[in-house]
């Protein structure tokens, strides 16, 4: 049988195990803690199971952390001791002989190179990188202070070239000494000195510029095998760097060669270095891990072998058919694809660099179609002065035609049947058809001024091609249903043309609407010529483009493109009756106050917002005309207030009362100003004063109304213009009343904790303060040496670097004082 304790044994026992198992839970949580607090401090991304902290949603995360800041104010500082050293070193030697000199510069630069290692060893690696920077640039000025001490004869290019490779050995010596090897800054700038020796070596030679293009060349081929090759970052980086940037200068080098060339044998010699150009990046691109960073090698490998052969190639055919030969070699690139010997990424490149071929050729003749579209605009500078002879004279008007365009159009039409036809990707090929359709209505806008055809059969030209690609818009629109699949097709392939379907139907609409509103503009101001074809072509542009919103897919745009051009023929039917301009803008306020009860009318909501725009955009139009008389100035604004007071009436437009409120007290502002009126504070004190008045009474019925919202508006009422006069007013008078008035509202703030009281009144005496010192602060920087302000500064900077983080607290701790504030 069980043994049962008594009561009270039994009691005692389970109070003694309880206790256990409370001292025990107590342990175990507090190793919990521990392990948490652990893991969160050590948490790595290679540690899925470490749980980091993440800042809240609600706190703003900071954009660059403490360490950080830190580093970029030690850096800084370090750049402005060594300008403020360069300086005095060149500048300001006051009566020192050359040697004392060079004993100077060479104890700084030994303290300077040798200053890192006990920082190092203190930890303090962001100092050391900054002392260590500092002192290699001082390795600089001893070899200028050694050139000028015991080598002044000495060629000073070779004497560089010399000085750049000692300089590289020095610095990687310095860099892989053990008490230094941490230092991250002496290998990457041995390897920038590296790029100098071979260049200035060349230089110093008189070498050709052929010669000079191949040292840089070969300098930047060297930088990419090192870059290949190393596994530091820092030197991987900077290899990277220089062969892009020597590299570079070398490829203009090059390319510049080859442009100049006169004859086939400068054109090859020029042709053959960039050869070498592409001949390095292909390597590059060949040996490269990822297919990612080797696509940049690729594509420039590509259009350097274009570049070389086409520079061949156009030294023997005339000029105006060099792009075409360049055309031909970028096309012919697509044949790279074919080549399966090539890496995917190689043969990627070349796809591109033979669509920047293409994009170059279309930069070539787009100028075209744009001088063809807005060549016209010279009209503007001599309206309706005659019309011209033929479509090229009315579009040439102060741009000479380019002497190469008669080939234009083959550019065009050469990259259309690319894009319609060379494009394999499913979901780029209707874009790609698109564009080509984009390309076919350039080289058609062009043919007249190609062709020379008389003025009025230009402008017809123009006309039907807008007509044409508004009814190819309206066509886009009025097949939004998805055909249904026939008898042959399955379900599935319907499901999948469908979407593209549908999807290309908007790209073919907007395409049309851009076309037909760039033809316009450009009809329009070939119209400008003559008074009779410009009120014929801006009423049928009128009509046309209002007939097209009857489709409401056009309406968005073709409605306000038609109240546009009824506010031109407005402004045009004005001129040509001999009206002024300010006259002129009565007849203009017809088309926003049409627009506004067309807008009443309207149903798509993108449409009335696009026809209130315009609506607002030819009302400001019309102020614009009325500027220069003030009292019809006044009657414009203030029709455009009643305007925007019916605007106001209708359903979920009640904002637009504060317009029309502000437009009438506009209005009545003219009209105060066209009675010679030029002290602000009697129009502003008499709306301050009651504002302020009313936002005591707001404050006191409510207290939780913030102090911005109570007195903002009132006091920037008066502060700021006044602010704009003082700082325009030459006397003292102004200034000085608001300044005090400005510190009165600012003390007003602080003794009460208002904070738009303390911001406002601060600002604007702080900018009255600076106004007022500005002249005395000038005669003070002038009369200090000019390495004294760089020095300054970099001490500045160091110190707000070691000091980096009680500034922070500093600058919390008034941000808080003033968020407390009301």
């Amino acid at each position: 049988m069980t043994h049962l304790p008594p009561p009270a044994e039994e009691l005692r026992l389970l109070d003694a195990e309880l206790r256990q198992l409370d001292a025990r839970r107590a342990q175990l949580l507090t190793r919990r803690a521990w392990l948490v607090a652990a893991l969160r401090q050590t948490a790595q991304p290679s540690r899925p199971w470490a749980h980091p902290r993440t800042p809240s949603a609600g706190a703003p995360r900071p954009e660059t952390a403490a360490p950080s800041v830190q580093n970029v104010l030690l850096v800084l500082g370090g750049v402005l001791l060594t300008l403020a050293a360069a300086v005095f070193t060149l500048v300001s030697w006051g009566h020192m002989g050359i040697a004392g000199r060079a004993l100077v510069l060479g104890a700084v630069t030994l303290a300077a190179l040798a200053a890192p290692v006990p920082l190092l060893k203190r930890g303090l690696r962001s100092t050391a990188e900054s002392l260590a920077g500092l002192g290699l640039a001082l390795t600089v000025l001893d070899a200028y202070a050694l050139h000028e001490a015991a080598l002044p004869g000495t060629d000073g290019t070779g004497y560089a070239a010399a000085a750049a490779a000692v300089l590289a050995v020095a610095w990687s010596a310095y860099g892989l000494l053990p008490a230094t090897a941490a230092l991250r800054l002496p290998l990457p700038a041995a390897l920038a000195a590296a790029q100098f020796p071979l260049l200035l070596w060349a230089l110093a030679a008189d070498a050709s510029p052929y010669v000079i293009t191949a040292a840089l060349l070969v300098t930047a081929g060297l930088d990419a095998v090192l870059a290949l090759r190393v596994s530091t970052a820092s030197v991987r980086i900077s290899a990277v760097v220089g062969a892009y940037a020597v590299g570079g200068w070398g490829v203009l080098g090059a390319g510049w060669l080859s442009l100049t060339a006169d004859g086939p044998g400068a054109a090859t010699r020029a042709g053959a270095l960039l050869l070498l150009a592409a001949g390095i990046t292909l390597g590059a691109a060949w040996r490269m891990p990822s297919a990612r960073h080797a696509l940049g090698p690729a594509i420039a490998s590509g259009l350097l072998t274009v570049a070389a052969l086409g520079g061949v190639v156009r030294s023997g055919v005339s000029s105006e058919w060099a792009v075409q030969a360049h055309l031909v070699l970028g096309v012919a690139l697509l044949t790279a694809v074919r080549v399966s010997r090539l890496p995917d990424a190689v043969r990627q490149g070349f796809v591109w660099a033979s669509g920047a071929v293409q994009a170059l050729a279309l930069v070539w003749a787009l100028p075209v179609v744009a001088l063809v579209v807005l060549g016209p605009a010279g009209w503007l500078g001599r309206v309706w002065s005659g019309a011209p002879a033929d479509a090229r004279a009315a579009v040439a008007v102060e741009t000479p035609w380019p002497p190469d365009a008669a080939t234009a159009p083959l550019v065009l039409l050469v990259v259309a049947a690319v894009l319609a036809l060379a494009v394999p990707a499913e979901q780029w090929r209707p874009r790609a058809r698109l564009g080509a359709l984009g390309l076919l209505w350039g080289a058609v806008l062009i043919l007249p001024a190609v062709f020379e055809i008389p003025y009025g059969a230009g402008l017809t030209v123009l006309g039907v091609v807008t007509a044409t690609t508004l009814y190819a818009g309206r066509t886009t629109t009025s097949d939004d249903r998805t055909p249904a699949p026939d008898t042959h097709t399955t379900t599935s392939d319907a499901r999948t043309r469908a979407p593209e379907a549908r999807a290309t139907t908007p790209d073919a609409r907007i395409t049309a609407l851009v076309l037909a509103l760039v033809t316009a503009l450009g009809l329009v101001l070939a119209s400008l010529a003559s008074q009779t074809a410009t009120l014929v072509v801006l009423s049928v542009l009128t009509v046309l483009f209002a007939g097209a919103s009857w489709r409401a897919g056009l309406a968005a745009v073709t409605a306000p493109a038609a109240l546009v051009h009824a506010a031109a023929l407005a402004s045009a039917a004005g001129a040509a009756a001999d009206w002024p301009p300010a006259r002129t803008a009565l007849l203009v306020l017809a088309v926003p106050a049409a627009a506004a009860l067309l807008a009443a009318r309207l149903l798509e909501p993108r449409t009335v917002v696009a026809v209130e725009i315009t609506a607002a955009a030819t009302g400001l139009f019309a102020v614009g005309l009325a500027v220069t008389d003030p009292p019809l100035l006044a009657l414009v604004l203030a029709l455009c207030g009643v305007i925007a007071t019916g605007t106001a009436l209708r359903p979920g437009r009640r904002p637009v009362g504060y317009a029309a409120t502000a437009l009438f007290v506009l209005a009545a502002w003219v009209r105060l100003a066209a009675w010679d009126v030029s002290a602000p504070e009697a129009y502003t004190l008499p709306v301050t004063v009651p504002a302020l008045l009313l936002g005591a009474l707001r404050r006191r019925r409510d207290p939780r109304v913030t102090s911005w919202t109570a007195y903002g508006a009132g006091l920037a009422a008066t502060l700021l213009p006044s602010l704009v006069a003082a700082w325009g007013d030459p006397h003292w008078t102004r200034p000085l009343l608001l300044g005090t008035a400005a510190l009165l509202v600012t003390l007003l703030g602080a003794r009460h904790h208002l904070q738009a009281p303390l911001v406002l009144g601060g600002s604007v005496l702080a900018l009255v303060t600076l106004h007022e010192l500005a002249p005395y602060v000038v005669q003070v920087t002038g009369a200090l040496p000019r390495w004294a302000p760089p020095a300054l500064a970099g001490l500045l900077l160091l110190a707000l670097g070691a000091t980096y983080e009680q500034r922070i607290r500093d600058v919390r701790r008034v941000r808080e004082v003033l968020g407390r504030m009301d």
